[in-house]
């Protein structure tokens, strides 16, 4: 209910936009300003969704959006709304949107089984667009009927339903000892590291990059296809975003099928080409009926394209920095909107609608070869939840939970055989140190022994050093396990503090 409220007021501010100023640039400006706050704060509040109560972080975040988008449709019930304030308001809503996301995002596999991830996923985007598909349309039938501020009030109170299910709701208490909650600073240097040695990840963030920066451009310019393109108002712009989301719907109800016959990367391969064959529809359209093709076309392209994206950053992350992953992914996602946003309204400025439409097709089209080579669901398999197998280190004094920074040494004996083997697993080993929160790593080889190694690794603290034992998954260790299979002795591990002189 509360997305039907907020795809009411998504479709409701656009036209409202081509009322108090057609220029394309301005009507994009629309998108930019609902897509920027996920770029902006989208990170710090993944860093937040893993620190702190999830449940009562989004209470509050939902209960800001409720004020801010109350207090914009008295400005439009009053007739006092500008172009400027329409764009504020719909920043401050979206960054109450955004500083939600991620904890949004991070609470779904806490509420279904692993293997039940994907349909979950799918089932929540099929939310996601049957409200797509009921908003707009119920937004523009609202506007015709009561006027342009019905479907801000309708959004307004919506959010109220959402609260309360959040109240209600009870996450399940952790299990075991729990160490103290990270730091807001180092939560977000050890998201942002893990990300960078998290490869799945990285694959979905540069999928993402590749598809959204040219589908956007359907977002940010449908208001202008529906009024000056189509000479329709807002029930058409309504009806034509409502076509969008129907077609999602049905498109989850395809993925299954789909990712059995295609696989995840053909899915998305396919979602592109699709979408720049809807992206031409737009570009030629002068009546509703190629207008509706392109919609229902867009629509399936985009839930295949971002579902897939979607299961692949889950999969590829553990759940102690779920929140700060999908954080990342959200920030690369709406990045790839407002920056698309923006280029394909400036285009369409200087060049008009069709052809803004046409390079967004062929720029559709060239990123598939130009991405290929970054698979998506490789994390499908791997146990990432946490092995807890690594031994608690012997302390001869007290150490300090923020004493450091802590090197550790693990001293390795390997023979000549396995030498490359070896070496092999240790560059895999290498990546896994940093995704567990290691800021530097090194593997030196001793030059009067042969077969001795000595790996190192930085962490900041002694407590976060504690975390790292916390967060060696089931899949590390089967790299571990394998490591130790290729030494002629077991591997001597030491703890080193840093000291002032």
């Amino acid at each position: 209910m509360s997305n039907i409220g907020g795809w009411m007021y998504s479709s409701a501010s656009a036209w409202l936009m081509t009322s108090l100023d057609a220029d394309p640039l301005m009507v994009s400006l629309v998108q930019v300003a609902a897509t920027l706050p996920m770029v902006l704060f989208a990170l710090p509040a993944g860093a937040l969704a893993d620190i702190v109560d999830k449940r009562r972080f989004l209470i509050r975040a939902e209960t800001f959006i409720a004020v801010v988008s109350t207090l914009f449709a008295v400005l439009v019930w009053l007739h006092v709304v500008s172009p400027v304030s329409l764009l504020l308001c719909t920043f401050l809503i979206e960054s109450g949107s955004a500083v939600g996301a991620p904890a949004w995002q991070s609470v779904v596999p806490a509420l279904v089984p692993k293997a039940e991830l994907p349909a979950a996923i799918a089932m929540n985007s099929a939310g996601v667009n049957v409200s797509r598909a009921v908003g707009p349309a119920l937004g523009g039938a609202l506007t015709v009927a009561f006027g342009i501020a019905a479907p801000f009030w309708v959004n307004a109170v919506s959010n109220f339903g959402v609260i309360g299910a959040l109240m209600r709701w009870r996450s399940a208490p952790h299990q075991g000892p729990q160490l103290p909650a990270e730091r807001f600073v180092s939560a977000l240097r050890t998201g942002l590291r893990h990300s960078r040695n998290n490869r799945q990840l990285r694959a979905a963030l540069i999928r993402a990059v590749g598809f959204f920066f040219f589908a956007s451009s359907f977002w940010a310019l449908l208001p202008l296809v529906a009024r000056d393109r189509l000479g329709g108002g807002a029930t058409l712009y309504g009806i034509l975003l409502g076509t969008i989301g129907a077609a999602s719907v049905a498109g989850v109800f395809a993925l299954p099928w789909l990712k059995a016959t295609l696989g995840p990367n053909r899915i998305v391969a396919a979602g592109s080409v699709g979408t720049a064959l809807a992206l031409t529809l737009y570009g030629i359209a002068r009546n509703p009926a190629t207008a509706f093709a392109a919609s229902a076309l867009a629509g399936v392209c985009w839930i295949a394209v971002l579902s897939n994206l979607n299961i692949s950053a889950q999969l590829a992350l553990p759940e102690w920095v779920r929140g700060r992953g999908l954080a990342i992914y959200v920030t690369v996602f709406f990045a790839a909107l407002t920056a698309g946003s923006l280029v394909w309204g400036e285009v369409a400025r200087l060049g008009g609608v069709p052809v803004a439409f046409f390079l967004a097709a062929s720029g559709s089209l060239l990123a598939i070869p130009a991405t290929w080579r970054w698979k998506l669901h490789t994390g499908a398999g791997a146990d990432l939840t946490p092995s807890m197998h690594w031994p608690t280190p012997v302390l001869s004094h007290h150490v300090e939970s923020d004493a450091g920074p802590v090197l550790v040494t693990v001293e390795y004996r390997v023979g000549d055989a396995n030498r490359e083997a070896f070496l092999c697993a240790l560059d895999q080993l290498s990546h896994e140190r940093g995704r567990d929160g290691a800021y530097a790593w090194g593997l030196f080889e001793d030059t009067g022994v042969p077969g001795r190694f000595l790996e190192t690794f930085l962490v900041e603290s002694w407590m976060e050093h504690l975390r790292q034992h916390k967060r060696v998954t089931n899949a590390d260790r089967a790299l571990q396990d394998r490591i130790g299979q290729l030494l002629t002795v077991p591997a001597k591990i030491t703890h080193l503090i840093a000291t002032t002189v």
